[in-house]
């Protein structure tokens, strides 16, 4: 079955940090020339598609919309508009996050709410740590938009938001449900998004244990891009592989792929 349609990371994928990685925009100019429908997914919560927009409008990527995109906080929203309308959230996170939260009806509270709700940002610290684990022990239900532990950055990796998670899970002695890649839910929200097959689909990725095994668990192509996280070392260190592999998205012909 040919691949119509595809689902690409971004972090790692399109651009590392401040820094477009050689051949996004290449990459970018063939899926609107040959009309292919497309969707940038990004476990990273802290921004909201208008700035993942701008983003790549700044580093010379244009013509996207709004539409194009999906973030984890967005996952996280629709997921806990549909367990719990209107309910109350106390957030870790950026203005992406809560920006998402706000748009399904959530309340933020710092006042037995019910979620806490887990994304990266910088601005983490001990009174964040503090109050969440004690509204967690008190049972407000642990949510994590993401189990990153590290993402890319220009010089090398930062912090992400499974690093977080950590020590609130250890603090807790509580996991967290996570939203976001590697759990298929999320796979699942931008199929439907886009209103495409898994089958026809390719997700792009540069780690093999969320961006691959999401888009191998919801039934799509998966093609690894060794510009990110995974190198070509570690790939027999996974149980499982993608159907592709390439140094980064500017060697990839869609037209060409069986």
């Amino acid at each position: 079955m040919a691949i119509k349609n595809v689902i690409s990371d971004m972090d790692g994928v399109i651009y590392r940090g401040k820094k477009l990685i050689t051949g996004a925009e290449k990459f970018v100019n063939m899926l609107v020339s040959i009309q292919t429908r497309f969707l940038f997914l990004t476990n990273n919560s802290e921004k909201t598609p208008l700035d993942l927009k701008r983003k790549l409008n700044g580093l010379g990527i244009k013509g996207l919309s709004e539409a194009n995109f999906i973030t984890s906080a967005m996952a996280t929203a629709a997921f806990l508009h549909n367990q719990k309308p209107a309910g109350t959230v106390y957030v870790v996170g950026g203005g992406g996050l809560i920006n998402e939260l706000y748009k399904v009806g959530f309340s933020i509270s710092e006042h037995n709410p019910d979620y806490v709700v887990v994304g990266k940002t910088a601005s983490f610290n001990f009174e964040m740590l503090k109050k969440a684990m004690s509204l967690i022990i008190n049972g407000a239900k642990f949510i994590g938009t993401n189990p990153d532990v590290v993402d890319p950055a220009e010089n090398g990796f930062e912090p992400a938001c499974g690093a977080l998670l950590a020590s609130i899970e250890i603090a807790t002695q509580k996991k967290p449900y996570i939203i976001g890649k590697p759990n298929s839910l999320m796979m699942t929200i931008a199929l439907n998004k886009l209103g495409v097959m898994a089958h026809e689909t390719l997700m792009i990725g540069d780690r093999m244990d969320t961006d691959i095994v999401a888009g191998m668990e919801a039934g799509m192509k998966t093609c690894l891009v060794l510009s990110g996280v995974t190198g070509r070392e570690t790939l027999d260190q996974f149980p499982y592989k993608p159907d592709y592999i390439f140094n980064n998205v500017g060697e990839i012909d869609l037209e060409k792929l069986d």
